[in-house]
């Protein structure tokens, strides 16, 4: 039996984590317990829309974020014990949605290279990526999920936190961090490590959830990039002003669309009614697409230093 984590440290911040601009303030209470955070409430397929930290904004980059903040480890050690077999049952329709993010980068580095996947989650993007003519390496904190990806697709993917990857494992030509900087404490922290790992002129690809979008903004409460696994949300100038600090230049910006099943799509309203049975079977081979326009996905390159 895994271990419960131990008693969740929050930090208060009272800066900005993106600018570091002290002129913050309250924007939104918590709508949930975060005291009693647990793994499954950090997982992909979660569904507990319009559950919110206790969010501050900045008023230099308009950057909202968890304030306390949960310690990276105590994050950490949630997504290590990650299970998440729904995941993987829509494995066809997030290879629609990382084929888009293949081509983008692939017209931008036409010789392709060595990808790194930040969050690799089962290989789904990696084992595409390969199929492609990359070179796939990435990080992924979940042990079942390292399991699935070597199990499934045959890949090393490494078992651990972004931090934990040497900068000595690159130069890599492109590296993906795909719905995942919102979900860290420090995204400086983070981009930084990327810009790391890529040779100059190599490009990452970072896609994340626009909380001003219309979708965002029609949605209100239920949106559905309000959850507990998510502690900061991006403006377009909070997002420019990370990249730029952190030694990118953006070349590519676009919006994200999504790949899924009706069912999967029907047990977010309704997670019991269509577990089993022929409308289940038929749910599962109808594809839509969500062009919502409610994330970024920005590609920047890494810029020499001067």
């Amino acid at each position: 039996m895994t271990p419960a984590p131990a008693a969740a440290p929050f930090i208060p911040l009272g800066f900005c984590p993106v600018c570091g601009s002290d002129e913050v303030s309250a924007w939104k209470k918590a709508t949930f317990d975060y005291l009693s955070l647990n793994k499954d409430q950090v997982k992909i397929t979660d569904s507990e829309y319009g559950k919110i930290w206790d969010l501050s904004r900045c008023a230099g980059c308009g950057h909202i974020f968890a304030d306390p903040s949960p310690s990276p480890d105590f994050i950490a050690s949630l997504y290590s014990q990650v299970e998440d077999p729904a995941y993987d049952e829509e494995t066809e329709g997030r290879a629609r949605n990382f084929l888009g993010i293949l081509r983008a980068l692939e017209k931008l580095r036409p010789a392709k290279g060595r990808l790194f996947d930040v969050g690799a989650a089962t290989g789904i993007l990696l084992a595409l990526a390969r199929d492609r003519g990359w070179e796939p390496a990435g990080v992924e904190p979940s042990g079942w999920s390292v399991a699935r990806a070597g199990g499934r697709y045959g890949l090393s993917v490494i078992h651990g936190q972004l931090a934990d990857v040497p900068d000595g494992a690159g130069p890599f030509q492109a590296v993906t961090m795909v719905d995942i900087i919102e979900h860290t404490p420090r995204p400086k922290d983070a981009v930084s490590k990327a810009r790391a790992l890529l040779e100059d002129g190599g490009i990452l690809c970072l896609v994340t959830p626009d909380i001003h979008s219309p979708a965002a903004r029609l949605a209100g409460k239920r949106w559905w990039h309000l959850r507990p696994g998510h502690l900061a949300y991006f403006s377009r100038t909070s997002l420019e002003r990370l990249l730029q600090d952190s030694g990118f230049r953006i070349v590519r910006r676009k919006r994200y669309a999504w790949t899924f099943s009706a069912h999967y799509l029907a047990t977010r309203l309704r997670p019991k009614a269509f577990e089993k049975g022929r409308a289940a079977s038929l749910l599962k081979r109808i594809r839509i697409k969500l062009a919502l326009g409610d994330s970024f996905e920005i590609y920047a390159m890494r810029e020499p230093r001067p």
